[in-house]
């Protein structure tokens, strides 16, 4: 992992934007959540369905806030950053309930406030407290996350990196285009737009083929080349590393000499905002993991997946915070890794997701662990979209799981139109896959497929919005324990 590099002036604002937030701290106890995860993996659904939980009291038994009556009010406040766009809760909800259809996914950062009005377990912080604490979510691309590592390399670094790594496995065939275009280009010659605009377009197409279901990569920064925003077309995302470049500073005004500049543009006006403005900011972070996808895909989908997170891992400031700390800098100080779409699996498998999950970050969560960050790995539903029953298989009973697969979803030589349901057998994980990793760690021959998933797509769940007493629950798996372990503590 390159290190983050911050200039002298950029860690003195880093401390004074925390010492501001520390004396806004006083009058509004906050703490700032992030969510993230690479694409596929839920954030949005993710944030609908535990804020929509806690402002209706939904099944939350792990929470112990909760459990014991504590909590008294739960409601959206209007968010304290007038800059960033706000989480579109409301709607994202509506089309979970009333029209059973998955929200879009994350393009962009956005924030959401939570007020949770309680009482405090202990006399003592009942005396001194006004049991109020506001949560600010923030959700962004875990695509930004992996841009972090930019701010440690030059473009010389970048580009060797992005080249040694498309020559190896499925990226080698994907990144031809590219690599083509490069072996044709002379760096040296003067900067010419045309060459410069198809180089970029070659190397972004490269990365949307990587990222695309049938491969399911994960490592593919630049992050905002596959999600530009309002900056699409700017010079800041109009480059490309160039294979091939060596280590000798580019002639002035040479391509090679263009590209750099660029790059450096886009980590100064792009990666650097992100990481002041946002991401030192916050203290507890949530990443999601769509562990399932790429256990499907074989072998080269779960190396990168398992290289994607130790990069994105890496980029915490981890520890525990003393209160002498927490005025310079913050740290985040408990990160939880969930594993999404446990409702793919019955629940004899889920021990068997958190293990390969926790497998796929040991050496990040080793690391991080040594510097007194809690890190925990969960498998999660956010919304559960399923139930498990079981059906008659000889003389044995077949677990399976019960849903609506979405419009068009095929199993077999079936088709179905997103209104009838049917049992699924969803497949077995291995109960150790300790040999699998070290197979991939060697180098050696694995499995084409590490899990035997039935890779079904299901509807959200219908919802009888008249027969809940008390509030509307959205059905999901572990959301409680999610939330006891990154707020739980700051309720006492």
């Amino acid at each position: 992992m390159t290190p983050i590099h911050t200039s002298f002036g950029d860690n003195a604002r880093l401390t004074l934007d925390t010492i501001t937030d520390r004396a806004s701290d006083i009058v509004q106890p906050t703490l700032r959540l992030g969510v993230t995860g690479l694409s596929r993996a839920g954030k949005t659904v993710f944030i609908a369905a535990l804020v929509h939980n806690l402002i209706h009291h939904g099944r939350l038994p792990m929470f112990e806030a909760m459990r014991s009556g504590r909590l008294s009010n739960v409601r959206l406040d209007e968010q304290p950053d007038d800059q960033i766009p706000r989480f579109d809760y409301e709607t994202h909800i509506d089309r979970l309930v009333d029209e059973r259809i998955w929200p879009d996914s994350t393009r962009a950062i956005s924030e959401l406030r939570l007020i949770i009005e309680y009482q405090s377990a202990s006399r003592w912080n009942r005396m001194f407290s006004r049991g109020r604490i506001a949560i600010d979510i923030v959700d962004y691309p875990g695509e930004w996350l992996l841009d972090l590592p930019l701010l440690g390399q030059d473009f010389a670094t970048f580009s060797a990196q992005t080249e040694a790594s498309a020559k190896t496995g499925v990226r080698a065939a994907l990144a031809r285009d590219w690599l083509g275009l490069c072996a044709d280009c002379d760096y040296d010659a003067p900067a010419d737009e045309k060459t410069v605009k198809a180089l970029n377009e070659a190397f972004t197409a490269y990365l949307r083929a990587c990222r695309a279901d049938e491969h399911s990569l994960s490592t593919l920064p630049p992050g905002r080349f596959l999600m530009p925003g309002d900056l699409e077309g700017s010079p800041a995302l109009t480059f490309a590393p160039l294979a091939g470049l060596g280590a000798e500073k580019p002639k002035r005004g040479s391509l090679g000499a263009l590209m750099e500049r660029r790059y450096e543009a886009y980590k100064s006006v792009v990666v650097k905002p992100f990481f002041r403005n946002h991401f030192a900011r916050l203290d507890r972070q949530i990443v999601l993991v769509d562990t399932l996808q790429a256990l499907s895909r074989g072998p080269e989908a779960v190396a990168d997946l398992e290289h994607a997170l130790s990069e994105v891992l890496a980029c915490f400031r981890p520890g525990r915070n003393t209160w002498l700390s927490s005025l310079v800098r913050r740290r985040i100080d408990r990160v939880l890794i969930a594993a999404t779409k446990a409702d793919h699996l019955h629940h004899e498998s889920h021990d068997r997701l958190e293990k390969l999950t926790r497998r796929l970050v040991d050496d990040a969560t080793n690391t991080i662990g040594a510097s007194g960050a809690g890190i925990e790995v969960m498998a999660i539903a956010s919304v559960r979209a399923t139930r498990e029953a079981s059906v008659e298989s000889g003389s044995s009973q077949l677990p399976v799981i019960v849903g609506t697969p979405m419009n068009g979803e095929k199993i077999g030589a079936e088709t179905f139109d997103g209104k009838r349901k049917t049992a699924v057998f969803p497949g077995d994980l291995p109960a150790n896959p300790d040999a699998f990793f070290r197979l991939l760690r060697r180098g050696g021959k694995a499995p084409e497929h590490l899990a035997d998933i039935n890779a079904v797509r299901f509807r959200p769940p219908e919802i009888d919005t008249n027969s809940q007493e008390g509030g509307l629950s959205i059905p999901h798996i572990r959301l409680d324990r999610v939330l006891q372990f990154l707020v739980g503590d700051r309720l006492a």
